[in-house]
């Protein structure tokens, strides 16, 4: 975990917390080639000196058979595209009137590319819009899969199961009732909409919290790769976890944490939120939120 996890995750179990929720912790662990045995436990220790408890843990490589049934209940086809394919596609297409993901060019729709070789699975988005509110900032975001989006992928040649699909499936299945995550995930959040009602799951769906990226000097994301500091270091160096939540909080410049002083308790923060339909305080600019 950098800092910029420690802020969500602090700032998810505060929303909890506040409205009277249970926090879960889920280890998105799907990308095999990069889970590390020991990232479990270390992740643990840094939320529970961060001061954070949770109710439920889950582990998505335990979870494969929920995924693959899943997958049998939506329509979809293989595809042998190539990264080469597309980014070629991509490139080709830079008028079209698209945002910064290009959409699926639907090249395998009726027969795959490359007979032989691995393919993955793609989703034969359905027609029609798909939108979510967003409970922090009070925006709506409709999308056209077929048209914004494409096909998307719902497990890889490698036969690891998408993000898209994996967290629709969990969240239906161990009763999700709000999502707090990074506002990157923002654009995606129509087309688990769509998964989740596709799948059938009973109403109601989650609720999602997008919350601004915490960013460095240069004003990029923090990021393991752009060599963001693990929690790690900040906890065996001696850090007074009071203070780095405090500091944490501060970064965001909401009036509703204006007061927070040097230091700050988990639980007074929640006290902080606890007046705010959701248990989180709005932006600034926000539209109203729903009761």
């Amino acid at each position: 975990m950098h800092l910029g996890n420690a802020r969500t995750a602090l700032l998810a179990w505060v929303q909890a917390r506040a409205s009277g929720s249970d926090f879960w912790l889920r280890f998105e662990d799907l990308d095999t080639g990069r889970v590390r045995e020991w990232a479990y436990d270390l992740t643990r220790r840094d939320l529970e000196w961060l001061g954070l408890d949770w109710d439920a843990e889950f582990v998505q490589s335990r979870r494969l058979d929920l995924y693959a049934e899943a997958l049998t209940r939506l329509p979809g086809y293989p595809c042998t595209c190539t990264r080469r394919d597309l980014r070629e596609a991509a490139e080709a297409s830079a008028g079209a009137p698209h945002g910064a993901e290009a959409p699926y060019p639907g090249f395998c729709r009726a027969r795959p590319q490359r007979p032989g070789q691995p393919a993955a699975w793609r989703w034969r988005a359905p027609p029609g819009l798909s939108g979510v509110r967003d409970h922090l900032s009070g925006e709506t975001l409709c999308q056209n899969l077929e048209r914004d989006v494409g096909d998307f992928v719902l497990r890889r040649s490698d036969g690891t199961y998408a993000y898209h699909l994996a967290v629709v499936v969990d969240d239906a299945l161990t009763g999700v009732t709000d999502v707090v995550r990074g506002a990157d995930l923002w654009p995606s959040a129509p087309r688990q909409a769509a998964l989740f009602r596709a799948l059938g799951y009973p109403p109601p769906e989650p609720r999602y919290w997008h919350l601004p990226l915490m960013t460095d000097f240069a004003g990029e994301r923090l990021a393991k790769r752009g060599g963001a500091p693990p929690v790690r270091d900040w906890r065996e160096g001696g850090a007074n976890p009071a203070r780095l939540r405090a500091e944490l909080i501060r970064s965001l410049g909401w009036p509703a944490f204006a007061e927070v002083g040097e230091e700050v308790s988990v639980d007074e923060l929640r006290r902080l939120c606890a007046g705010f339909p959701g248990g989180l305080p709005p932006l600034p600019g926000a539209a109203p939120q729903s009761p």
